[in-house]
């Protein structure tokens, strides 16, 4: 138990992390009323048919989960639920508490030194007045989703992080006795809140990893990503042994994740090199800074790994730095996610179908309708009205779902809104993907300058860079490395930007070069290889060479005029040739 983080952890597909799958059960909807014509291009829900089978066997109790501490890292004990009332939104929310596992000795600035008043939850659900009432206009099935996520907000639902809950907006319609009870039976109730923990709900919350994963045995197409060729930096190099094999080791299982060896006396650095950049009325921090003093520490801290009891507090940090502003755009950003909680969006139904599926391996994203998918639904809903170029996309989910471990809704979507602006993913999520193809050229012309063999073997085998590296780009690795190798790339990628993940991507194809060159290499095994789920070897030696290549300004100025060179190539129609 001493490993467990103070933060829930980022974003997988259930297929990755979840245990074995269980059927959900399915909520039998009363008739609606008669669609009301739009007047706008509003998609309309693909509904499933609804059940009216009932529970095969009893569930655990449920967990309310109303911290971002997650309940594991604390002695059983302690393991109780709180009554406490749902926290002004209007209050910004305090830094997660870190983990008394982690606690360095007597350090006298923490993300949790505020003043001893109450802490409330990260997570509360956002206070709706509206979501009841149709807008003028509103397609009916986004209606009753949407206004279904508001109900729920006021009640909960039983067995949050526990069961797997019951289904509400996805079912056609047709109405039972039973379907209604077990719709009444999954809501929260106040007993629930106050009541002790049961052996069973222990023994979950005791079989989580340290980031708040279900374990699991195995996974599909997992690859070692060797470390060996990391320890040396990026050349020209030529073709290696055509006798190579073309297939990479294979893993049986993903490692779990362990706390880093000097994370104890990285906790105490990072310490001292923050500050508290402002406090709310009653005291309490709402952000944090680097010290002047340290700021020429923050680089090679920051691809050493920032700990995670420090992550919350440094991600915001280094997205302020990035985006040269302070916390008061994040409380302008908060307003505008409240005031759009309850504005329809046209994308409300594929929002709702694509939320039970990210990261639901996750304690916090386990129960259908729980606290975690509620505020990861409110977040994309609000996030897709925000701008009409790029309304939502699936690969959103997943960064939503990440930060979410880590922050609450609304400083989310103001960090979601700042990758948007000023991390130039605007570009990757608009129509077509622009900034996607940017990215890629940038990619190839790396590829083509220091690993010509390889860069003629993609030609050679007519694979395209896109037809792997898409969902590299799109969700920021986030379904493509362990979590505890994401949350060090998203630690260098919110301090250099989006060249970072250029750089990974060049890590990769670096690493596995021989075996693409290989005189057995072909399509399917270079495209099966490249689309595989990477287990780094050592995080260390990843980051390490990443942080190098960056480090060569020569090579970081030639990335800069690729950029300028595919934005030249689209004004002159003539991008449709340059990429493999």
């Amino acid at each position: 138990m001493s490993d467990i983080s103070p933060h829930l952890q980022d974003v997988r597909t259930s297929s990755q992390y979840a245990p074995s799958p269980v059927p959900r059960d399915t909520l039998d909807l009363p008739p609606r009323s008669p669609r009301v014509s739009s007047g706008q291009n509003r998609p309309r829900s693909t509904l499933t048919s609804c059940t009216s089978q009932a529970d095969s066997e009893p569930i655990s109790p449920p967990l309310q989960l109303n911290s971002l501490t997650p309940p594991h890292s604390r002695p059983p004990s302690s393991l109780r639920r709180s009554d406490s009332p749902l926290p002004d939104l209007s209050l910004p929310s305090l830094p997660p508490k870190p983990s008394s596992s982690l606690a360095p000795p007597h350090s006298t600035q923490t993300p949790s030194s505020s003043p001893p008043t109450r802490q409330q939850s990260n997570l509360s659900p956002p206070s709706s007045k509206t979501s009841l009432a149709p807008s003028e206009g509103e397609d009916l099935d986004s209606f009753h989703v949407r206004s279904t996520y508001a109900q729920l907000d006021a009640t909960g639902v039983k067995g949050d992080g526990y069961e797997d809950g019951v289904e509400r907006t996805r079912a056609r319609q047709c109405v039972s006795r039973a379907s209604q009870l077990r719709a009444n039976d999954a809501l929260g109730s106040p007993v629930e809140k106050s009541r002790d923990l049961l052996v069973e709900e222990v023994n979950v919350l005791a079989s989580l990893d340290r980031y708040g994963f279900f374990t699991i045995a195995s996974h599909d197409r997992l690859v070692r990503l060797p470390a060996a060729p990391l320890l040396k930096r990026l050349t020209t190099v030529t073709a290696g042994s055509k006798t190579a094999p073309s297939h990479a080791v294979s893993v049986t299982s993903l490692p779990p994740p362990l706390s880093p060896s000097k994370e104890a006396d990285r906790i105490a650095k990072w310490g001292r090199m923050m500050q508290v950049s402002s406090r709310d009325r009653g005291g309490n921090i709402e952000s944090w800074g680097v010290k002047p003093s340290k700021a020429h520490k923050l680089r090679r801290r920051v691809y050493k790994g920032i700990p995670d009891r420090w992550r919350s507090a440094a991600w915001e940090a280094l997205v302020n730095i990035y985006a040269k502003s302070g916390y008061d755009q994040v409380v302008k950003l908060a307003e505008r996610y409240r005031f759009d909680i309850d504005k329809p969006s046209s994308y409300d139904i594929q929002i709702d179908l694509d939320v039970p599926r990210t990261i639901s391996g996750h304690v916090l994203f386990r129960t259908r309708y729980g606290l975690g998918q509620r505020s990861l639904f409110h977040v994309l809903h609000s996030f897709s009205l925000r701008c009409e170029q790029c309304g939502y996309v699936q690969g959103m989910g997943p960064i939503a779902a990440t930060l979410l471990c880590y922050f609450g809704p609304e400083k989310v979507y103001a960090a979601l809104t700042r990758l948007h602006d000023v991390y130039a993913m605007h570009m990757v999520f608009s129509p077509g993907f622009p900034g996607l193809l940017e990215t890629i050229y940038v990619q190839e012309r790396i590829m083509q300058l220091k690993m010509p063999d390889v860069y003629a073997a993609f030609k050679k085998h007519m694979i395209s860079t896109t037809s792997y590296a898409t969902k590299w780009y799109i969700t920021l690795f986030a379904n493509s490395v362990p979590f505890q190798t994401q949350l060090r790339l998203w630690d260098a990628f919110l301090l250099d930007g989006q060249d970072v993940f250029v750089a990974v991507a060049i890590a990769i194809v670096w690493a596995y070069r021989d075996h693409i060159t290989s005189s057995s290499a072909n399509f399917e095994t270079v495209l099966s290889l490249l689309s595989s789920f990477f287990v780094p070897e050592d995080d260390d030696a990843l980051l390490s060479w990443i942080e190098e290549l960056l480090g060569n300004k020569k090579l970081r100025a030639r990335m800069h005029g690729w950029r300028q060179e595919w934005h030249q190539l689209v004004a002159s129609g003539n991008e449709g040739d340059a990429l493999l």
